[in-house]
């Protein structure tokens, strides 16, 4: 099997609740997302999706994917789709870097090899665990009273895990975790993720005065030596996201202790490809795993299923369904939550079928 033709589409997706708000001011009401079809000489087309957080979340930006794919997607054309080991290494030769211009790509690979074999991509990952998986709700950053407003209405639709956005004043997000962490039961799990927003001196402060309180405390710094000396300084169980970034990163974490759970977005890794390793790493380490993505639409939730499905349900901490949050739906099949709960298509491929008419005419076509 050959790849023929390498599409991309540039299609927004607005925000349900108006704007989502995270660390130091950061902000974006509608996301710009980027839709890569694969064409083969065997019939198949495979899709992925790539939508970065904004350009001020992590080093990605919406028009850098489609800058990166005008440089990488001719020099693919007449790739085997299905050696996704080679195709992975051909671009990593052809463009050093830039993982998340490379996910899209590698996802869309992934759904014709699912389609070819006649297999959900779940299942060529690794297989699947149980019947569905646990979801968590990520809380916008906004007033304490507000947030725990929105937590609680969030747990009435069967979310039980909630990653607050803090990262901002230290007193107020004191607050805000306080105020959370009330309106909870004791079974459910709360996250106070910073995002990188604090400062090492903000970081000690909030973690010494939400030390009696059961909360995650994720990223609050922007480099590792910070969050490993915050780790060092709080007994509450601690996640690092930003700075995962490959397997490498793992393993060095796993040496000095420095989490106890881990994100890995599939795009930051650049593909399933890399985010299996990673992810199969962590299995073997005991590492606990947030599994999820940048951002996206109906495409990267698929993506998203697909990946945490094949994990063991005691390392899976939780999962996303960012297709819950947005307007627009781009693709039929996509998972959808039920009661905070999701669960991967059992259709060939990653059981999606894009939505040809919201997508529009490519922006970028290679043959």
């Amino acid at each position: 099997m050959k790849i023929t033709r390498i599409s991309a589409y540039q299609v927004d997706l607005p925000l349900k609740e108006g704007r989502y708000s995270w660390s130091e001011g950061k902000s974006v009401d509608v996301f710009d997302s980027t839709v890569v079809a694969i064409e083969t000489d065997s019939g198949i087309t495979g899709v992925g999706e790539v939508c970065p957080l904004g350009p001020v979340y992590l080093p990605a930006y919406a028009e850098g994917v489609r800058t990166g794919l005008k440089e990488l997607a001719p020099q693919l054309i007449g790739a085997d789709p299905t050696a996704l080991n080679v195709l992975n290494r051909k671009m990593d030769q052809l463009l050093k870097g830039h993982p998340y211009v490379k996910s899209g790509i590698d996802i869309a690979c992934w759904d014709i090899l699912g389609q070819a074999s006649g297999q959900p991509v779940c299942e060529l990952l690794g297989g699947r665990y149980e019947d569905d998986f646990i979801l968590y709700r990520a809380i916008s950053q906004r007033p304490p009273n507000e947030m725990a407003e929105n937590v609680k209405s969030y747990r009435d639709e069967g979310y039980r895990r909630f990653q607050l956005k803090v990262g901002g004043v230290p007193e107020e997000d004191i607050e805000r975790i306080r105020a959370c962490r009330n309106v909870l039961e004791p079974t459910d799990k709360l996250i106070a993720d910073a995002n990188t927003g604090w400062t090492m001196h903000e970081a000690a402060r909030v973690v010494n005065a939400v030390r009696d309180i059961d909360v995650y405390i994720e990223q609050p710094c922007p480099t590792y030596e910070e969050c490993l000396n915050i780790r060092r300084r709080t007994p509450l169980p601690f996640v690092l996201d930003e700075v995962i970034d490959s397997v490498a990163m793992i393993l060095r974490g796993a040496t000095d202790g420095a989490m106890d759970n881990v994100n890995i977005k599939i795009s930051k890794f650049g593909g399933l490809t890399k985010a299996k390793q990673a992810r199969d790493l962590c299995v073997s380490l005991g590492i606990g795993m947030t599994l999820e993505d940048s951002w996206g639409g109906d495409i990267v939730t698929a993506s998203i299923a697909h990946l945490a499905h094949g994990t063991p349900p005691e390392l899976l901490f939780t999962s996303t369904d960012f297709n819950s949050y947005v307007t627009t739906s781009i693709a039929d099949g996509a998972p959808q939550r039920v009661n905070g709960r999701m669960a991967a298509s059992t259709q060939p491929g990653l059981g999606v079928r894009p939505k040809w008419d919201v997508l529009g005419d490519p922006v970028l076509s290679f043959q």
